[in-house]
């Protein structure tokens, strides 16, 4: 009896281990230092959903929120799973998806502002929240974009509507999600004025910038008017602030939290608008993003590339507000990947 039950526990121990993946999870709310590199067990997809090994996640802002305070999915009992950029390869498809295939390379943000869970070897995703990575990319560059690039895409163009030659003012121009603001303003012939410090001015040009802004020096309501859009990734004082930058029938689109009342009221007065906008997932918004990278208009810039096991590490750069463009985490999939084709391996195995 004692020898079958070993070997059947063997048995379910060595099935278990095809399916289990490394991923980040979280021992409590709190800082950096909850996070944790766990095993557990791998997703499998549903219907129209898809499993993605994940070669590449970025970290965001709203992941460093969720860590500390539970955010979005409610301050409930962790862990939550942290992570909605990813770019990977498809491994597996659920019924009913037609849009990938097995060895597709795609990348998104899943789920949005669902947890999905992309600091992880494996996640499932809705397959039309992902897209094709562009071949210009790779899985660094182009788990770089979802989150932010879909935000700016939604503040810009879906709520915004940004049309050739308004003057478009972006806050934190050389932020995660400001850098690609700028350039996505540009991609649709806008004046694009930034606000960076002055050490950033040069690589917020880079972008595109037609003019950019030192705030620690300069009072940006002041410099700045005309403005037809502003893009506001910092709250606070600069929502009323930014109010005074605007021509009549100009919008303040706050990125960082819900407009007030008493901000949209005082925009009504003067005759302009405000208001909040919170990045949904979009696969339109995926595929105008992966244009614009094939037609050269749109490029992440990458701070710092860290593992996965260093995700702690990795926030504390976040929240130090201090690093331009995004911060990466990887899994090895994509070294794994190219040693396995260069030895004609079909599996790949000890990532």
């Amino acid at each position: 009896m004692t020898t079958t039950k070993t070997q059947n526990e063997r048995a379910e121990q060595a099935d278990r281990a095809g399916r289990t993946m490394r991923a980040v999870t979280q021992t409590g709310f709190g800082g950096p230092e909850v996070l944790r590199l766990t095993e557990t067990v791998r997703p499998e997809p549903g219907p129209a959903e898809v499993l993605v090994r994940i070669h590449a996640a970025a970290v965001n802002p709203t992941d460093v929120w969720h860590r500390a305070t539970g955010g979005l999915a409610g301050a409930g009992v962790p862990p939550v799973p942290l992570g909605w950029d990813l770019s990977g390869t498809v491994e597996a498809v659920g019924i009913g998806v037609t849009l990938f295939r097995t060895g597709d390379e795609v990348f998104g943000m899943p789920r949005h502002p669902a947890p999905a869970g992309t600091y992880a070897e494996y996640a499932t995703s809705p397959a039309r929240h992902l897209a094709h990575k562009p071949a210009g990319l790779d899985h660094v560059q182009a788990a770089a974009l979802p989150l932010a690039a879909l935000t700016a895409w939604q503040a810009l163009v879906d709520t915004a509507d940004v049309r050739p030659g308004q003057r478009v003012l972006v806050h934190a121009a050389a932020g995660g999600v400001g850098h690609l603001a700028v350039q996505i303003a540009k991609a649709r012939g806008a004046y694009v004025i930034g606000t960076a410090n002055a050490a950033k001015h040069a690589f917020v040009r880079s972008l595109g910038a037609d003019e950019v802004v030192d705030y620690r020096t300069t009072d940006f309501a002041e410099a700045v008017s005309g403005v037809d859009v502003v893009v506001d990734t910092i709250g606070g004082a600069y929502g009323p602030r930014s109010l005074r930058t605007l021509r009549p029938g100009g919008i303040v689109v706050s990125l960082a939290s819900p407009a007030e009342a008493a901000l949209a009221q005082e925009a009504a007065v003067l005759g302009v608008r405000a208001v909040f906008m919170a990045v949904e997932a979009d696969h339109a918004g995926m595929l105008a993003i992966a244009q614009l990278v094939e037609r050269g208009q749109l490029r992440p810039h990458i701070a710092e590339v860290l593992p996965l096991a260093e995700a702690g590490k990795a926030h504390e750069l976040s929240q130090s507000g201090r690093t331009s463009g995004k911060i990466v985490l990887t899994t090895g999939a994509a070294r794994a990947t190219e040693a396995a084709r260069a030895t004609g391996a079909d599996a790949i195995q000890g990532v």
